[in-house]
């Protein structure tokens, strides 16, 4: 195959924990080629949607620190559907760029470009309110622009998490109680005086025990999940936040959750989803550029890699 990667400039890539790497390293191992871009460099040319397209040699890195992992040739202009695959990557916020981003991909989707995960879903699937389509497991939740009516939640649920629609890796996310003395602050640089919409939850106990990513692939569910731990005195588990991963065996809550949005996920286009679970609560749908796979691969002996790349060729 001939694969496009979209993401991040490469040599920003931490090798060691690094998904997108391991896909890459994996797709080299089959012999497809490979190519990147970033998503600002997608354009619309003779209304054939193209970028400038680096042909990569993958060569491994030789540490952890290793920049020198792959070798880059000249770029040139290429059509998105002149790839077998196109591999979107690049890592939120989701903000307007990324939005227009998702446009052109699925302008290039009718044009008959592979795009995974497709345009559409990636704007459909707002990572913080898709879990709304599944409330059946979620804990209380609410979506506000409105500060009173948090306070008002607060007060009915005692201990909440407040978080903005459109972070990663924990950011700006916030434990309130009620006697919290920041209460008024918390909320006016998360709301910018009742001008920014952000969810809150109440909070779930549970996260001392980990905050689980549950992988889905092509519809199917990875059977270990990455449950982050959060530091003494954090609470976010996010491995970014510095959380430490721990894989683990599906729970049978766990199991259910996964199973239950597997098809649907695979039927709106969405190759590669994250599910975030605290306890027996599902928290997040991630979409955009879902990690773990290191960890789960280094720690169960569990290729998830491999799974993936798998699916990418049985979809062509």
């Amino acid at each position: 195959m001939k694969i496009l990667i979209i993401a991040d400039p490469l040599h920003t890539f931490k090798t060691y924990k690094d998904t997108t790497y391991v896909m890459m390293r994996e797709a080299a191992k089959r012999g497809h080629t490979l190519h990147h871009t970033l998503a600002n460099q997608l354009f619309v040319s003779d209304n054939i949607i193209s970028t400038q397209a680096t042909p990569i040699q993958f060569l491994g890195a030789q540490n952890d620190n290793d920049k020198n992992w792959f070798q880059a040739a000249e770029p040139f202009q290429a059509a998105l559907r002149d790839f077998d695959a196109v591999i979107m990557r690049t890592d939120p916020p989701f903000d307007l760029q990324y939005l227009y981003a998702t446009q052109l991909l699925t302008l290039a989707e009718q044009q008959g470009a592979k795009v995974y995960n497709s345009g559409q879903a990636m704007r459909d699937f707002n990572e913080k309110l898709a879990i709304l389509n599944f409330a059946q497991f979620t804990s209380p939740t609410m979506v506000t622009t409105r500060a009173a009516q948090v306070r008002e939640f607060l007060a009915q649920h005692g201990d909440i998490i407040v978080k903005p629609l459109d972070g990663m890796g924990g950011m700006g996310i916030f434990r309130l109680t009620q006697s919290d003395p920041n209460i008024g602050s918390i909320l006016e640089t998360l709301m910018h005086l009742d001008t920014r919409t952000i969810m809150v939850q109440r909070y779930i106990p549970e996260i001392v025990h980990g905050d689980k990513r549950i992988l889905i692939i092509g519809g199917e569910v990875v059977p270990f999940a990455l449950a982050r731990i959060p530091q003494n005195g954090e609470t976010r588990g996010n491995l970014a936040a510095g959380g430490r991963g721990v894989a683990q065996e599906l729970s049978a809550r766990d199991r259910e959750i996964a199973e239950t949005l597997a098809p649907q996920l695979k039927a709106r286009g969405i190759l590669l989803a994250g599910l975030d679970v605290i306890g027996d609560c599902l928290t997040e749908v991630n979409v955009t550029s879902p990690t773990g796979f290191q960890e789960i691969m280094k720690q169960k002996d569990f290729d998830v890699a491999a799974m993936f790349i798998d699916a990418v060729e049985r979809g062509l």
